[in-house]
Formats: C-alpha cells, structure tokens, sequence
C-alpha cells in the first residue's frame, strides 16, 4: 500500500515570494490497486508524483511505502524498487531492446540468464516477438512499440509499485488503447500497485481503481470512478468529467449492479397465478426458474390470456441475457440489437439473478448510487 500524508511542495521564488505547487496531499492506494491523478496543467498532479519516488523532494509530509515512511530509504534503492514510465518512453538510444529491459535488473545483480529469461517475459505480455525485437535498437521500433516497452523495462525487476507519468499520452489512439488494454490485463495478472498521471478522463475511468482529481495543488476528490462520475465534489470536477459523465458510467456500471429482482415462479405455476404475479409487480412477463434457481426462460401475458394449465407448458427460452459482470453499454447495445426493453441477468452457472431494464438502467443512473459506495460499504 501507499499512503501519502500531508505531502507538500513548496517552491520559493528568486524575490522569496513562495509558491506552493503540492498542498497537504493525504491519499491511501491499495495494494494491486491503480490510481489515476488527474488535473489542469500545472495544478500539482506530477509534482505529487515525482515525490514518491524523490525525483522531487517533499517539503513536508510524508510518502509511506506498506506503513513504512520512505524517506528513511536510500534514494537510489528506493528508485530501483519503484518502476518508473514517462510519457517520452526514455529508451536509451544506443542500447538494444533487451539491454532497455534489463537494465535495473543488471544493476541489481540479475545473471544474464535470467535478465534475458525476464525480457522474453514482458515482451510476451505486450504482444512483441522475443526473436524479432530484443535485438533491435529503438529507432527500429514505431511510436507504440517503444511505449510497450518503457512499460514493461519498468516492471523488469518485479518492482511491488509502478509511477506512470502520461505514460500513452503520445501514442496515437488506435495504439493508444490497444496497449492501454494489454496494461490492464498485464497490471491484473501481476497485481502491481500503479499510480499514474493523466489528462484524459475517458483513460481515467477505464483504468482506474480510484481517481484523484487536483487544482491549484490540492487534492478536490478522491473516488472510485463510478462514484467520481455519479457524485462530482463540485462545479470543477463535474465541469472536468464532462457533462455526458451520465453516459460514462455506463461502462463502470456492472449488469449486476443495476438488476431487480422480480418474483418468478416454478413451472409447475398455474397460470392464474402466473397471471396474478405480473399484475402485482405491473409486468408483461414472468421468468420461470428451477428448484435450483436455474433459468428455464419465461412466460409472458399476451401468451397465456385466458388459458389455463401450468407455466412450464409455455414456457419459452431466452433470446439474450446478460452476465452479471457486463458493463451497461453492452447491455443496452444487446436490447437495442434484439429489440427488448429487458433482459435477465444469468451467471456462468446458470442461476438467475434478476433482471436489468431500460427503466433499472435509468434508475440507477439517476439514483445516485454507484460501484463505489457499494464496494465502501462491503468493507
């Protein structure tokens, strides 16, 4: 974990007038956790993050590294424990790719084969053949290439925290989000404690575990990206988000977030009954589930009017469902396809969990609610 405590930076001008850059900064990231700082330039945001690796030197305050305050920690230890991307890449021009790569862990003693052992490695994780590239210089490889691997020379020596300042901000947006995507995917199997500067919210939300959004040096909200986009602090950081933040959440938002659960029945219902349980919850349809919750499919009003019999002989199966850990824009984007106003959530395993709607959609929307509080509230 990191914690920053009252981190400050204060700069003092030629005529003495001072200037303060980072304001009692106090922040907790999780272990395996990525934070994202954004912010206005100039409002503090790389500043705050170059003093956690002492390429700034606090003021005041303190940086604590797993409840251990850092500036007990020899600077050149600390900075080859910490992985460290910039924007530029910093490649170094006159070595080859593998050389880039395995440059800390040389310095840290690593054997030749296992620096090149861990070069294969991270080459494989942003999609790079070993053969082809390791024996390359840097003016070989494009824009996007170099950026894959000033990430991945920066996770080379198992680093536990990673500082990334604008690190895809460079790259063109085709590249940009293909390498974002291997990031995510890399950062999650290796469980890296990320911190990285930004200036785009759209990369914000989707990468981001938390979110701090600075201006004029101090730290204005600190969230989880649902709750950011569901509940700005005030009229900044909901003029930053951008007035469609509503439309955003829609791929924070899990389908498991925003499912009712409506009654449903078993097929050996009557379908009277049937008929009296859509009424009580003023719907169209009626999903039938098994002893074990299992979704059979469902039975629906106009069907069954003025018939009788059991549920199970009408019963008719799902067209489309839902997983509960779909975002909302691919739920949506599958009831505008097959033309439905609902659709059931379904588990891997079968089970029901309830039902997402357009109107369940725009309710949580509007609610307030947000993945956030409820992660909040389950710790």
């Amino acid at each position: 974990m990191i914690e920053l405590d009252q981190l400050s930076k204060t700069y003092i001008q030629k005529d003495g007038t001072k200037i303060k850059a980072v304001d009692a900064v106090s922040l907790k990231v999780a272990e395996g956790e990525i934070c994202v700082f954004l912010g206005p330039s100039g409002c503090g945001k790389t500043t705050t993050l170059k003093m956690i690796n002492r390429l700034i030197k606090p003021t005041s305050g303190r940086v604590l590294l797993n409840g251990e305050d850092t500036s007990g920690i020899d600077e050149v230890t600390l900075r080859r424990h910490i992985g460290y991307v910039i924007q530029q890449t910093g490649l170094f021009p006159n070595m080859t790719i593998e050389e880039n790569i395995t440059i800390v862990p040389r310095l840290l003693g690593w054997d030749k084969k296992r620096c090149r052992e861990r070069a294969i490695e991270l080459m494989a994780m942003v999609a790079l053949d070993p053969k082809r590239f390791l024996t390359r210089y840097p003016r070989e490889l494009s824009g996007g290439q170099q950026q894959r691997i000033g990430v991945i020379r920066a996770l080379a020596a198992d680093a536990p925290v990673l500082l990334m300042d604008e690190p895809f901000g460079a790259v063109d947006p085709i590249n940009r989000e293909s390498i974002q995507n291997e990031f995510f995917q890399m950062q999650r199997q290796l469980n890296k404690t990320v911190i990285m500067v930004s200036h785009d919210i759209d990369e914000a939300i989707k990468l981001g575990d938390q979110v701090a959004i600075f201006r004029a040096g101090k730290l204005v909200q600190f969230d989880h990206p649902d709750t950011l986009l569901a509940r700005p602090k005030d009229e900044f950081v909901g003029a930053f988000v951008g007035q469609d933040h509503t439309l955003k959440r829609l791929l924070l938002v899990r389908a498991g977030d925003a499912a009712t659960t409506p009654a449903t029945a078993r097929p050996d219902v009557q379908l009277e009954q049937a008929i009296a349980l859509m009424d009580d919850q003023d719907s169209r349809y009626l999903t039938i589930t098994d002893n074990d919750n299992r979704a059979l499919g469902y039975i629906s009003r106009r069907d069954i009017r003025g018939l009788s019999g059991v549920g199970g002989d009408k019963v008719k199966p799902f067209t489309v469902n839902a997983a509960p850990d779909e975002n909302l824009r691919v739920v949506l984007s599958k009831m505008y396809k097959h033309s439905t106003s609902w659709m059931p959530v379904i588990d891997a395993d079968g089970s029901y969990i309830g039902e997402v709607t357009q109107d369940s959609i725009a309710n949580y929307l509007s609610s307030g609610r947000s993945r956030g509080q409820k992660q909040l509230q389950a710790a």
